[in-house]
């Protein structure tokens, strides 16, 4: 055998101690003893390598003007004032020494506004700063005559003139203000993490969340009610901890979670707008959200044997509560002054990876959790409104176990050709409930076929049926109910699903990707009820590089969800039958122009288009419309960005939103109604717009 070896080859042979027959390796020529001084190793340095020291990033500030006359457009543009400010930043901090900090800042000042700080050291310590900030507006025109709103004590004018219904309220619409129902939540955390040695490593974040506003709520004197603003003054904080362990082939960690909600107000007190009649009080009280307390200790792992792969958890907590009891205006005595309610949850999950060979892998996991009430049971006094409500009533302490099993296998077929199959089982038992046990079985495969150039496609298809343990009315629960009414969450179902999905680049500059589902819910065993529901939706969108500076793209998506109904007004066999139509159409486009102006000017504009419509048929003999529910969104975003310098770049943003929906909740006037004091007309119908002027600095 005849092979050439170089000097190099020759001397790693030399240096490692190995001999080749019939050849003898000089003396001196170990890679020891290489003649090393002529050699430039700083050539050989990885330039690449190399991690920029010092402040680098960008910086930025902007502001605009907001155009509208319905706080709803809040939530498209996270601007609630007429004039809005905003600062960005995404800028770090290397030091030689390996020290880094950042700081990032996305709308900083608007109401969906966010900081994160951190600062620390790779690999051995970080500490972290955050802040978030999220609103949400239905509406600022609802109209109310109650005074202090906002507090927990709600008055009507001293000149009020109650009435047996609210067409006769002589001085509702003269003492009507408006409000808004919004509500905004200020999220502020620190975070500190250490690694110790490669073995271990321990964290601790804590977090205060602060959420404040109104909200809508009712409050009545038999059948009577009145539209009140209940205030929101809450306040949650969250601690997590754990200590985390590492080897080379396995990972386990010890954590802890546990939250703490405060409400600042416990009772909310109102007057009363009507006669008091059936011995009503002028003056009633509702007992607002409690405050309690959740803690959890977990325990996690993961073990890699091979080609398996096991992990685990295991978790025990409670939550807890024990606020007073808000008794004004009860003219009974309670049995505790507390309730002293106490769940117990624990939990385990277990899951297996095993790849058997270079085309079939399998995977199993099973899923175990347990909500235990140990609240006591107690004897509550209950007022009679109605002939059916007995004298005596009891708080239920709900229990609930559910398992989960799950087993599947990938086989691989062929280059590009991929088959998943699987078997899905859960079991829930419940206390108290029509239906102590529940069993779904559900078998499901998927082929995924991507050998054909510039396509990839999938299909997945599946079909489960639920039943259980017999069904009877409890008497916890529905003892008024129809013996065949069958709740949809219990009930026997029969589900059959089939997803598909189609990728297809024909050419290098355009992507095309449609996908579609099918599911039909067939609660073969209902007579009271929800029957069927069927959901069809599919969906298309397209990516277009025109060429190097210009790119289109544009999406649709449909859906429609169908639920058939029947019902009974003599609790009897059924003797009408409801269906309700939904619909939503999702429209949306977008083109960017770059390197305009020598390269310094970049256009575009984004558009999308919404359209949510429901309809509701009854018939009972004759058929009945209900009319038509809709909720429709055009929002337009054009943009300009232009690079005045190296450093420096200016941004021109135009929003537009158009919305309109008539929901006929909120088309009601405040007395059209006789029994209900209402908030009146809010549905929207607005064209907003904003302008948003920005800067932005590179370092």
């Amino acid at each position: 055998m005849k092979f050439k070896l170089n000097v190099v080859t020759l001397a790693l042979i030399a240096n490692a101690g190995f001999a080749i027959p019939g050849m003898a390796l000089a003396d001196g020529y170990g890679i020891q003893n290489a003649n090393t001084e002529k050699v430039k190793f700083d050539k050989w340095a990885c330039k690449r390598c190399k991690i920029e020291t010092g402040v680098n990033g960008t910086i930025g500030a902007g502001v605009g003007y907001n155009d509208s006359d319905d706080i709803r457009s809040a939530n498209a543009f996270a601007a609630e004032n007429e004039f809005v400010g905003k600062i960005d930043a995404d800028v770090s901090y290397i030091s030689e020494s390996g020290y880094r900090a950042s700081i990032e800042a996305q709308n900083l000042g608007m109401e969906n506004g966010r900081l994160d700080l951190e600062s620390g050291k790779v690999g051995q310590h970080k500490l972290s700063l955050n802040y978030r900030q999220i609103a949400t507006y239905k509406t600022d025109k609802a109209m109310s005559p109650y005074q202090g709103v906002g507090g927990d004590h709600l008055t009507l004018p001293d000149n009020w003139q109650t009435a047996g219904s609210s067409q006769e309220m002589s001085e509702l619409y003269s003492s009507l203000n408006p409000l808004e129902l919004s509500l905004k939540r200020k999220r502020a955390g620190i975070g500190f993490e250490y690694q110790g040695e490669e073995l271990w490593s321990t964290y601790v974040n804590y977090q205060r969340e602060d959420k404040t506003g109104l909200k809508q709520a009712s409050g009545s004197f038999f059948n009577q009610s009145m539209m009140l603003a209940e205030p929101v003054d809450y306040t949650t904080d969250t601690v997590e901890a754990g200590i985390k362990l590492k080897g080379d082939n396995w990972f386990t960690a010890l954590a802890y979670s546990g939250s703490s909600f405060k409400n600042q107000y416990s009772q909310l007190t109102f007057d009363n707008a009507f006669n008091p009649t059936f011995g009503a009080q002028t003056q009633g009280t509702m007992a607002l959200d409690p405050d309690n307390e959740a803690h959890t200790v977990s325990l996690m792992g993961q073990y890699t044997a091979g080609s398996t792969i096991m992990s685990g958890r295991v978790h025990y907590g409670q939550m807890s509560q024990d606020q007073a009891l808000v008794t004004s205006g009860y003219g009974y005595q309670t049995p505790v002054d507390a309730l002293d309610a106490k769940v117990d949850m624990k939990g385990a999950n277990l899951k297996v990876v095993s790849r058997i060979n270079r085309t079939v892998r399998v995977n199993a996991s099973y899923d175990y959790s347990d909500r235990d009430n140990k609240t006591n049971v107690e004897e509550w006094t209950q007022i009679s409104i109605n002939s059916t409500t007995g004298k005596v009533a009891y708080n239920t302490p709900y229990d609930f176990t559910t398992q989960r099993a799950k087993l599947g296998a990938d086989f691989r077929l062929s280059r590009g050709m991929k088959l998943e199959a699987g078997y899905d089982f859960r079991r829930d038992e419940r206390s108290y409930q029509d239906r102590e046990t529940t069993d779904e079985n559900t078998l499901w495969t998927k082929f995924r076929l991507s050998a054909f150039d510039n396509w990839d496609m999938w299909i997945k298809g599946s079909y489960g049926e639920r039943d259980g343990s017999e069904y009877q009315a409890s008497e916890w629960t529905s003892s008024e109910s129809n013996s065949l009414l069958r709740k949809y969450n219990l009930a026997d179902r029969q589900r059959t699903m089939v997803e598909a999905r189609i990728s297809h680049t024909p050419v290098d500059a355009l992507t095309i990707d449609f996908g579609g589902r099918y599911a039909l819910d067939d609660y073969n065993e209902t007579q009271i009820g929800l029957t069927e529901s069927k959901d069809i939706s599919y969906d298309i969108s397209a990516s277009y590089l025109i060429n190097d500076d210009m790119m289109v793209n544009a999406f649709y998506n449909r859906q429609n969800i169908d639920s058939e109904q029947a019902g009974s007004n003599n609790f009897g066999a059924p003797n009408w039958f409801g269906l309700v139509e939904d619909q939503v159409d999702v429209i949306g486009a977008g083109f960017s122009y770059n390197n305009l102006l020598e390269k310094k000017l970049r256009l575009g504009v984004d558009y999308t288009y919404s359209d949510s419509s429901s309809n509701t048929q009854v018939q009972q003999g004759l058929n009945g419309d209900y009319g038509d529910y809709y909720a429709k969104v055009h929002n337009v975003n054009v943009y300009g960005q232009y690079q005045a310098t190296d450093k420096m770049a200016l941004r021109l943003d135009y929003k537009m939103e158009k919305y309109k929906d008539n929901d006929p909740g909120n088309s009601i006037a405040p007395d059209g109604i006789w029994n209900l004091v209402g908030f009146g007309y809010n549905s929207h119908d607005y064209n907003a717009h904003l302008i948003m002027l920005s800067m932005s600095y590179k370092l």
